[in-house]
């Protein structure tokens, strides 16, 4: 096992799309397919709490939606989901349950997994971040190579070709990004991971680790698969 499976970082308990995940191996095959899902979904929305709030946009009943806040389908926003000041959804987004998309932040082709926190100026695109993962203030996913070449996942004695121009992070359930950290096109963070701030990632970090530069990776010695206090 490399660490970088649909098992190996998430709990797909933790979504509504747990469906879309049916059948991967690797959790950036599904970005193609976010579109087609929430689509599919649609006739099943209003029997669960959804309100259909613009074109493909469906907001559950508990969800708080900021009045300057920018929403495009298809969209869908779990319940208890608070989507804050001037964030801006592009489209092809599922926000999970107790998320919080805050205060410009901006999201593009995205699977949030319950109890994410993107709250302070983050961009994240092409990505799936895992049940309660959190990124600092600032901190964003590179989601196209500069180069504009394919992704390729390297790291964890593994390269993969990923077969797609734009992929941004996969975060596992728990990852810490530190504000103004840059997650490089196809990165991906273990279960239970941290990133000191302001670090520059690329690759595969293991789960259960803390990376403090690109040559110092250090292994968590506190049980990082402890329940997670959301009451602040």
């Amino acid at each position: 096992m490399n660490g970088i499976t649909v098992e190996e970082l998430f709990d797909l308990s933790h979504t509504i799309a747990s469906p879309l995940f049916a059948g991967v191996e690797y959790p950036w095959e599904v970005l193609p397919r976010i579109h087609d899902f929430i689509l599919a979904l649609e006739e099943k929305l209003p029997d669960l709490g959804f309100e259909e709030r613009g074109e493909h946009i469906w907001v559950a009943k508990s969800a708080q939606i900021a009045p300057t806040a920018c929403l495009n389908g298809p969209l869908i926003v779990d319940e208890e989901a608070q989507i804050r000041h001037c964030a801006f959804i592009r489209g092809n987004a599922i926000v999970g349950k107790g998320a919080v998309v805050g205060n410009s932040t901006e999201l593009k082709n995205v699977v949030l997994f319950d109890k994410v926190q993107v709250p302070h100026y983050n961009y994240v695109g092409d990505s799936v971040l895992g049940f309660g993962a959190h990124m600092g203030a600032g901190s964003i996913t590179s989601n196209v190579k500069s180069d504009k070449t394919l992704v390729t996942v390297k790291g964890c004695g593994v390269s993969i070709e990923t077969g797609l121009k734009k992929m941004g992070a996969m975060l596992g359930d728990r990852a810490e990004i530190g504000c103004n950290s840059v997650l490089n096109p196809g990165t991906v963070v273990g279960r239970g991971t941290s990133v000191y701030p302001v670090s520059c990632v690329r690759g595969v970090l293991p789960a259960g680790h803390i990376f403090k530069d690109q040559g110092h990776l250090v292994k968590r010695q506190e049980n990082f698969e402890k329940p997670l206090d959301f009451s602040q």
